[in-house]
């Protein structure tokens, strides 16, 4: 009585939230998203039916988070828009997902499987206990002959193990049947995630001259969507460009499942201010320790809203009339179709998505007859499909960078990543091995691209593909103010660096109040590949910021020195199996009663 009571209670608050007050209710499509890096723009659009003269209109659908700052409402007519409230309707009624209620169906079959193999065992149990508890002979006879006893025996043990063994059975069926109840309520939970609890709706004071039929558009800003830029970097080998796939990574919560979407991603931020700082007087003053830092500062703005892509027109094979009179071949009066170098048939052809075609070419010349032979004289329609580049369009504005994606996309609303391609590209680079074996003696492939600025990349994590096997991840620091941008394409045992101290050439002497100590390295690089490689090697010396502390550098074997940050660096070119050797020698004297770290 109390669901009943409770669902009676819901429905006449829905009902009167929606129509007791004879609101007039209509329900928005989404149609496209801008997802900034932090936020995206959603465009909705709606149509309704007004009377003349004041009406309320309640538009369903929208997102259950909005920045109503952004917030912009327009129509096909002269209807004037005299206010707009957003709320949030908690009352929406939960629709399950087909894919949940067969989930639930399943669980129900399962759980009344276990509900049998439980009574199976209960029943079994009963029987073995029943079975121990009459084991003993009672007669009017004091002794029992040892046949009977033989045959009591044999039942008892016979009855015991077929027991025992049916419930092992059942046990075991049992186990794997909680098991996959549990998977079940796993995947259950999974799918509920994608259903959303909650919507907003938007309630409008309108008047309207005339009445009719009006078309409405509605975008705004939602904080509930941002987008991360991630790469794979694939190296077939060091004499080939590197290969550099650029992916988002896009997520979503808005309450609305994205369906069939018209997607674009900016580059911008809308929460960030946008106030240029001024540079006033710095005061100096002792810190207070115990002062509060201020909370920075945040307003939205409006993003500019994505149209929804118009209808296509039906494409026409030029050529192909001239086609048709082009015949060699009394047979037939139809040309080969080819996509993608495969001839398939005209149906097949007509199924193609014309969005999909990136070019098409009619041949009806003797080269087609010498290609595909007599079959092609009525000429061939060459045809060649879009790959993921071609459906991705980038726009350079004037303060963002936006990748407009003419594929139509669905991204659920569950807050997870989903990976979205954006472009391909082919980037020539220049390959050489490095390594600081003072901090690590693996030698690293790293490849140096110029012109890097052209791609509009941004700071992301990039997996490593090289020579077809995944090696792991690494960095692209896109906020690089260098020319060259250096990619680390992974370590490579089969170059050798090592590094080892000397001690036939260190030393330590002591010089009145000082200490003088000596010390020598020996690093030795052997390439073990089988071409030539390029190799950037670096060391250091100690630099002394002490009047006290004085340091020498005795020994370099030409390496560039740098006498500010005392890195030294060699760069070299290893045949395949040659072996180079570099010493490294400084001295440092410094008071003797102080220790430093050598």
């Amino acid at each position: 009585m109390k669901r009943i009571l409770t669902l009676l209670i819901l429905t006449s608050l829905a009902a009167s939230t929606h129509a007791g007050d004879d609101k007039n209710i209509v329900s928005s499509t989404l149609k496209s998203a801008m997802v900034y890096r932090i936020g995206a723009e959603l465009a909705h659009t709606a149509k309704a039916s007004l009377h003349q003269g004041n009406n309320e209109l309640v538009i369903d659908n929208i997102s259950n988070r909005i920045d109503v700052n952004s917030l912009q409402i327009g129509s096909n007519g002269n209807v004037t828009i005299l206010s707009v409230e957003f709320s949030t309707n908690f009352l929406r009624p939960e629709v399950k997902l087909p894919v949940v209620k067969k989930l639930e169906d399943s669980l129900e079959a399962v759980n009344e499987e276990i509900t049998r193999v439980q009574v199976i065992l209960k029943t079994d149990q009963e029987l073995l206990d029943l079975l121990k508890a009459n084991k003993e002979i009672r007669g009017d006879q004091n002794g029992v002959s040892v046949a009977e006893l033989t045959k009591m025996m044999e039942y008892y043990k016979t009855k015991t193990l077929e027991l025992q063994n049916e419930m092992s059975r059942y046990k075991e069926k049992e186990k794997k049947l909680q098991a996959i109840t549990a998977k079940i309520h796993q995947q259950i939970t999974e799918e509920e995630q994608k259903n959303s609890k909650t919507i907003g709706k938007l309630l409008l004071q309108l008047y309207c001259p005339v009445a009719g039929q009006y078309d409405f558009t509605i975008s705004y800003v939602t904080p509930a969507a941002s987008w991360n830029p991630a790469y794979d970097l694939w190296v077939e080998n060091i004499n080939k460009p590197v290969a550099l796939a650029y992916k988002a990574k896009l997520a979503q919560s808005t309450g609305l499942d994205w369906d069939n979407v018209k997607l674009s991603l900016s580059t911008s931020v809308p929460s960030q201010h946008n106030n240029a700082p001024d540079v006033k007087a710095w005061f100096l003053d002792y810190v207070n320790a115990y002062n509060s830092v201020p909370d920075a500062f945040s307003n939205r703005i409006a993003g500019v809203a994505a149209a929804p892509a118009p209808a296509m027109e039906e494409v026409r094979v030029r050529g192909y009339a001239s086609i048709k009179e082009y015949k060699t071949d009394s047979r037939s009066e139809e040309p080969i179709y080819v996509v993608n170098g495969a001839v398939i048939s005209k149906d097949e052809f007509n199924k193609i998505d014309k969005r999909a075609i990136k070019s098409m070419d009619v041949l009806k010349d003797a080269s087609s007859l010498a290609i595909y032979g007599s079959r092609a004289g009525n000429g061939v329609v060459v045809v060649t499909t879009k790959q993921m580049n071609d459906y991705v369009g980038v726009k350079d504005n004037q303060l963002n960078v936006v990748f407009e994606i003419e594929l139509p996309y669905d991204v659920p609303s569950n807050g997870k990543e989903q990976n979205v391609s954006l472009k391909d590209f082919k980037i020539p680079a220049q390959f050489k091995y490095y390594s600081a074996p003072r901090l690590d003696k693996d030698a690293y492939l790293l490849g140096e691209i110029v012109d890097w600025e052209a791609l509009n990349l941004l700071p992301g994590e990039a997996n490593i593909i090289f020579e077809g096997t995944y090696i792991g991840k690494t960095n692209i620091d896109a906020n690089s103010v260098q020319d060259t941008l250096n990619l680390t394409l992974g370590r490579d045992k089969r170059v050798v660096v090592n590094r080892e101290r000397l001690a036939d050439f260190s030393s330590v002497k002591f010089l009145g109040t000082n200490k003088k100590q000596t010390l020598t390295f020996e690093i030795t690089v052997r390439n073990n590949k089988k071409e030539a490689v390029q190799m950037e090697l670096r060391d250091q010396y100690p630099v002394s910021t002490n009047k006290d502390i004085e340091v020498e550098l005795l020994q370099h074997d030409g390496a560039s020195v740098n006498t500010e940050t005392g890195i030294l660096t060699w760069k070299m070119q290893l045949a395949p199996g040659e072996i180079k050797k570099y010493r490294v020698s400084y001295s440092v004297k410094y008071p003797k009663d102080k220790e430093i770290n050598l």
